[in-house]
Parts: C-alpha cells; sequence; structure tokens
C-alpha cells in the first residue's frame, strides 16, 4: 500500500514540474513584419487566410515581439500583448415588431394600414412578413414615439413586391435610416402584379400582414475577407450543360463562412437561380461514379430583379450565400460551387468568392518599440494568457496596421526536446502508471478483504 502510494506521488510531482513551452520568436517558423502608420495607442491588422495553415488550430500560437527581439532561448524578448476581435460582434438578434391597430384606411380606397411596436435599440430594416403571392405594393412610412396622434416624422416611400409567377424573387423589407422610433405607422397600397388575374386582388387583405421582424442594424452587420476566389469555371465532360460548376481547393484550417457571386457590371438581366456548395477532403468531383460523399453541402438561391412594374421601380438583388464549411479546418479541402441553370442561358459570373467573417488583431503601440513582428507557427506553444485579452475594449478609430507578407523566420531552431514537458511527449507514460497504481491498489484491497474474511 505504501509502495503503490509513493508511485503515485511521483507521478503526480513529475506532471506537476512540467511547464509549458516559452513563446520565444527563435522557435516559431513564420514571421509577418507589421507596419503601423504613426500615432500612439490601438492598433489593429486584418488577418488574411494566408496564416491560417501554417499557424496552430485557432491560432493560438500567435505572438507579437519588438522587431529587434533576440531569438535565443533566453526570455529577454517581452512579448506584446493582443487580442483577437472577430466581426460583428455586436450580438444582436431578429426580433418581432407587434403589429398594432391592423385595418383598412378611410376615404383611401382599400389601403392598409397598421402602426409596429419595435424593439428598444436601433434598428436600419423591417421584414414585413406578407401572405400571398404575385403582387406589388407600395408602403408609406413614418415614425413616432408615441400613439395616439402624436408628431410623426416620414421616413419613406418604399416598393415591396412577390413576382413568383414571372420565376422571380421576392422583397418585402423596409430599408429605413437607421432610426429609434418607438412605433411605425405603415400604409399598404396592394395591386396584382401585371399579368396577373385582377380579380386576386381581393385577397389583398388586411390578413394579409402576418407579422414583422427586425434584422440587427447594419452597423452590427458582419464584414468578410476573401479567403479564395475563382473565375473561370470548370470545363470538359465533367461539365453538365445546365449547371455552371466551380471548383478550388481551400488549404487546411481556413475558415469559410459565405459565397459570394460577382456578376460584371454591363449585365442587367434578371434572374432566380438555385445554388449547391459542397465540400470535401476527396478533391474527385461528388458527381464521379465512384466519389465519396461530400462531408457537406449547401444549397440557397442568388437573384436579381431590376425593373419598373405599374409605375414601380423594384430594385432587390442577392448575390451570396451564407456556408459555413467544417470540413476544412484540420483537413485541405476541396469546394465545388454549382449553378443550377435550368434551360436558360447560363449567367456570364465574373468571379466567385469564398469569404470568412473578418479577424483582426489588435495591440497597443510599445512606447520604444522600433517595429513589430508577428510570429507563429510552434504548434506545442498553447494559447497566451494576457490582461489586454481579458479586459479588451475596442477603440471606435484604431490605427491601420498591416502586415506584411508571409515569410520563414530566418532565425528559426526547432525547440530542443528536453524544454517539451515530459507528460507532453511521453503521455503514454502518466497513463501507463496510473492504471499500474490503481491494479495495485486494487490488489491490496482484494488481499486485505480475504484477510479478513479468513479471521471471521
Amino acid at each position: 500500500m505504501k509502495a503503490a502510494t509513493l508511485l503515485l506521488l511521483l507521478v503526480w510531482q513529475s506532471a506537476a514540474r512540467d511547464e509549458p513551452p516559452v513563446a520565444t520568436p527563435g522557435h516559431l517558423q513564420y514571421q509577418r513584419a507589421i507596419s503601423v502608420p504613426p500615432g500612439a495607442g490601438q492598433a489593429c491588422a486584418v488577418l488574411d487566410a494566408q496564416i491560417f495553415p501554417h499557424a496552430a488550430p485557432s491560432l493560438k500560437d500567435l505572438r507579437i515581439f519588438p522587431s529587434q527581439a533576440p531569438t535565443s532561448q533566453g526570455n529577454s524578448a517581452r512579448e506584446v500583448p493582443y487580442a483577437i476581435t472577430l466581426s460583428e460582434m455586436v450580438t444582436e438578434e431578429t426580433q418581432p415588431a407587434r403589429v398594432l391597430n391592423l385595418g383598412t384606411s378611410k376615404g383611401m380606397g382599400s389601403n392598409i394600414v397598421f402602426d409596429l411596436e419595435m424593439p428598444d435599440r436601433p434598428y436600419t430594416e423591417v421584414s414585413l412578413d406578407l401572405a400571398g403571392h404575385d403582387f406589388l405594393a407600395t408602403a408609406t412610412v413614418s415614425g413616432m414615439n408615441s400613439l395616439g396622434g402624436g408628431k410623426s416624422t416620414a421616413l419613406g416611400v418604399f416598393t415591396l413586391f412577390n413576382l413568383s409567377s414571372q420565376h422571380l424573387s421576392h422583397d418585402t423589407t423596409l430599408p429605413l435610416q437607421e432610426s429609434t422610433f418607438r412605433y411605425l405607422h405603415v400604409v399598404l397600397s396592394v395591386s396584382a402584379a401585371p399579368g396577373t388575374s385582377a380579380a386576386g386582388a381581393t385577397r389583398f387583405a388586411p390578413a394579409m400582414v402576418e407579422g414583422a421582424q427586425v434584422p440587427p442594424s447594419r452597423e452590427a452587420q458582419t464584414v468578410y475577407t476573401t479567403v479564395a476566389t475563382v473565375s473561370v469555371p470548370t470545363i470538359g465532360a465533367l461539365a453538365a450543360p445546365r449547371k455552371t460548376r466551380f471548383d478550388l481547393p481551400l488549404p487546411l484550417r481556413v475558415p469559410v463562412e459565405r459565397v459570394s457571386f460577382d456578376l460584371p457590371h454591363s449585365y442587367a438581366a434578371n434572374f432566380s437561380r438555385d445554388v449547391k456548395i459542397s465540400a470535401s477532403p476527396d478533391s474527385t468531383p461528388p458527381a464521379v461514379p465512384g466519389a465519396s460523399l461530400p462531408i457537406e453541402t449547401f444549397s440557397g438561391t442568388i437573384s436579381r430583379v431590376h425593373s419598373t412594374q405599374a409605375g414601380r421601380k423594384i430594385d432587390e438583388q442577392e448575390l451570396s450565400l451564407p456556408a459555413t464549411l467544417g470540413s476544412n479546418l484540420q483537413n485541405s479541402a476541396h469546394v465545388w460551387i454549382e449553378v443550377e441553370n435550368g434551360d436558360d442561358q447560363p449567367l456570364p459570373i465574373a468571379a466567385v468568392r469564398l469569404e470568412m467573417r473578418q479577424r483582426e488583431v489588435c495591440f497597443d503601440l510599445p512606447a520604444a518599440a522600433d517595429g513589430l513582428t508577428l510570429y507563429y507557427g510552434d504548434p506545442a506553444l498553447l494559447a497566451p494568457v494576457y490582461d489586454y485579452d481579458r479586459l479588451f475594449v475596442p477603440s471606435e478609430k484604431p490605427l491601420a496596421a498591416e502586415l506584411g507578407p508571409e515569410q520563414s523566420n530566418p532565425s528559426f531552431h526547432a525547440p530542443p526536446a528536453e524544454i517539451r514537458p515530459f507528460t507532453e511527449r511521453h503521455p503514454e507514460v502518466l497513463w501507463i502508471a496510473l492504471i499500474a497504481v490503481i491494479c495495485v491498489l486494487g490488489a491490496v484491497a482484494l488481499k486485505s478483504s480475504r484477510n479478513l474474511g479468513l479471521k471471521h
């Protein structure tokens, strides 16, 4: 029993003596110079896709040192604390707006009128939930802070539409300037879309207003960074005539959170096309017989409607799709984007872009530093723990820093194995020792129970 206890204490002390590796510039394989305009205070640099394949997962090995930092094994190089930000830090969510006083206006034909009780925050859009299809509507909107005849402010006149029978999209969103009015008053003038039966207008009654949603303010919307782009569609035997397909590889660990399409400025046609996005570590296209199934598949629609119908201007387009790809986190991936053309002519797509939410590394400029360098490329490093990160408050106007091109660290030398924690280099030893201790303790307990049985 004493021997087992002693063995357990030795293993525990061995693990306790291990310390995590210290970040040293000479032990990091890659570097990028940081250029900052003159000034003092907080600075931020955008992290592009180039950094992810060579950095450790979750960017835990990123370190910033003064450019003249010593590269020896010593610890005289002082790290510059930093924080990594992710675009759309504002955690607003889409919220409902309560519909009040729904009815028809007097003396104004069959206009639908109602009030919306808005959430207590700034907003820039209101999406109306309108039942029905094949209609055009003019929405006249005003804002007020109290109901019952108080002062109101005109916010604009907007065109809403649903053109399902024309195989086009719909738009029932009120695009406002940023507002904080407690209530919105809406007057809807609805009519049947051109080419549809006017008899169906009887369906445009107050009951078609089923609700309203308030997305996050545009001030809180996401900024994206391009991580990969392709401009030439795939051609050859694998290309299907009713589809336009784009193929592109993606390096490991590069996050993708949106796919966007660029069209030439000269292209003015209206369209609505379904899009399918597939991703897999296997570079064989999913359509090829025998190919492995893609790990992830997303679908959506890109569309554009620019026209004037019944004297009302319609201007709406959606050329991007949310697509969070996880198969590329720890492996390189291959991505296929297919646009379904049906019997229509293929869209003249100029480029397809894979994008990630913008990430920035922010830091305070040291007072006496001649320059700064970002180092990375040591997967054994643990993520740093800085007070700066825990207490970080983003500046409204930080200095715009820029990262130079990635370079191999000319002073890199692999860290000696002995400075790595023993338990990290030989994790199996700890488990073997613990199992041995458990077995010894079990044997001692079994022997003690037998001896007690014999005495009785």
